[in-house]
């Protein structure tokens, strides 16, 4: 999945080269990510509790968090365990194969001035995605907003890596930053999704006498 996010980071960067080609196979690529996302969410969440405990160590001393941990982990099994992971993981092996045959169809300019509008067209734009997202985050605060934040933080900074020989200021420096923001707003979104699962229908993280300390750490 993290290659997965290489990749669809660096057909936005040259998008405007092709850009046919590299929003079709972003399109692509987005699909196969969404096949796999359910299994990582799940381990996400045990590593949230996990998390949780370690910032909050006297409130959780007793075990409290025990049983929300043991469903979170049963239900990481079963979806492990089921058919539909090894079906998924098939799937997205055969459409990253068949991305691989198709690379040979992107056209980019060879003229070294052409190739570098390119690339800077790509990283203003990713920013200007980021600026958006951050702009959104701060007036609204919802769920999604910090998401596309979160998500715009990640391309960032796979176009810091990208870009590490051209981009004209210390390099090093910012991408720590920006990884550390991306981090950050990732146990953000894990908590956002741990909320939902909270009021979800049949209280998949089990009954409100066991998750009443969740509800008070989340917040």
């Amino acid at each position: 999945r993290k290659r997965l996010k290489g990749v669809r980071a660096l057909l936005r960067l040259v998008r405007s080269g092709d850009e046919p080609f590299c929003q079709t196979e972003n399109e692509c690529y987005k699909q196969v990510s969404a096949l796999l996302a359910g299994p990582r969410e799940a381990t996400a969440l045990i590593e949230t509790i996990d998390r949780l405990g370690s910032a909050f160590p006297d409130e959780t001393a007793a075990g409290e968090l025990d049983p929300v941990r043991e469903r979170l982990v049963l239900r990481q099994h079963e979806l492990h365990a089921g058919p539909g992971l090894d079906a998924a993981i098939n799937a997205a092996v055969a459409a990253c194969r068949e991305g691989l045959e198709r690379i040979d169809r992107l056209s980019l300019p060879d003229q070294p001035e052409q190739a570098a509008d390119i690339l800077a067209e790509g990283a203003r734009a990713a920013l200007r995605r980021a600026k958006k997202a951050l702009d959104k985050a701060s007036s609204r605060g919802e769920a999604d907003d910090f998401h596309d934040l979160r998500k715009a933080c990640k391309t960032h900074s796979m176009h810091l890596s990208l870009l590490g020989r051209l981009w004209p200021a210390p390099i090093k420096a910012r991408r720590k930053a920006v990884d550390k923001l991306g981090e950050r707003l990732g146990e953000l979104h894990d908590v956002f999704v741990m909320r939902a699962l909270l009021v979800a229908a049949g209280e998949p993280l089990g009954p409100p006498e066991d998750t009443r300390l969740l509800r008070k750490l989340l917040k």
